[in-house]
């Protein structure tokens, strides 16, 4: 069974190794919404981080936006108006096919281009379909095709295993 707070402290130690290894100065964290914002706000406080925490919503720059619409509940970016050069941590909940990342890493360069951007994801699980990996992961799983892992939150924080059931 996934504990939370294992998975948090397993981030928070992987994350500390890289920045130190990667030599990550005055980091930006952001967090992808919504899930992703949750996770971020852990690591931030945890990190001491002095930067404003950054907020991103990648509803537009989804691939497939056209075949599911549109989440009706966009919410706005909020991300400092200087990106260019800074070392950036990205934050998601689950790393799955590697489209959201994508989606992300597409609006941040729209700001501007950062000097390196790590990704830390609390769980990453199989089905990837974009050439891309975490740099920090809280735990990686393996899943059954009818399976899917579900962060709700934010108070409790708490990760779940949902069986989809299949359409008939």
């Amino acid at each position: 069974m996934l504990k939370i707070s294992e998975l948090l402290d397993n981030l928070e130690a992987e994350l500390k190794r890289i920045i130190d290894e990667r030599q990550l100065v005055n980091p930006l964290m952001i967090g992808i919404r919504t899930g992703g914002v949750w996770i971020a706000e852990q690591m931030h406080r945890r990190l001491n981080i002095s930067e404003p925490l950054g907020l991103l919503d990648i509803s537009f720059y989804r691939d497939d936006f056209s075949q599911i619409g549109v989440n009706p509940n966009v919410k706005p970016s909020q991300l400092p108006p200087h990106i260019e050069g800074r070392d950036i941590i990205l934050i998601d909940d689950v790393f799955y096919t590697g489209r959201t990342i994508r989606a992300a890493m597409n609006e941040i360069f729209d700001y501007g281009r950062p000097n390196q951007i790590v990704l830390a994801v609390l769980i990453e699980r199989d089905g990837r379909q974009i050439p891309l990996n975490p740099d920090c992961v809280g735990a990686r799983i393996t899943l059954n095709a009818d399976q899917r892992i579900k962060l709700t939150g934010p108070e409790p924080l708490a990760v779940h295993l949902e069986t989809i059931e299949a359409v008939a």
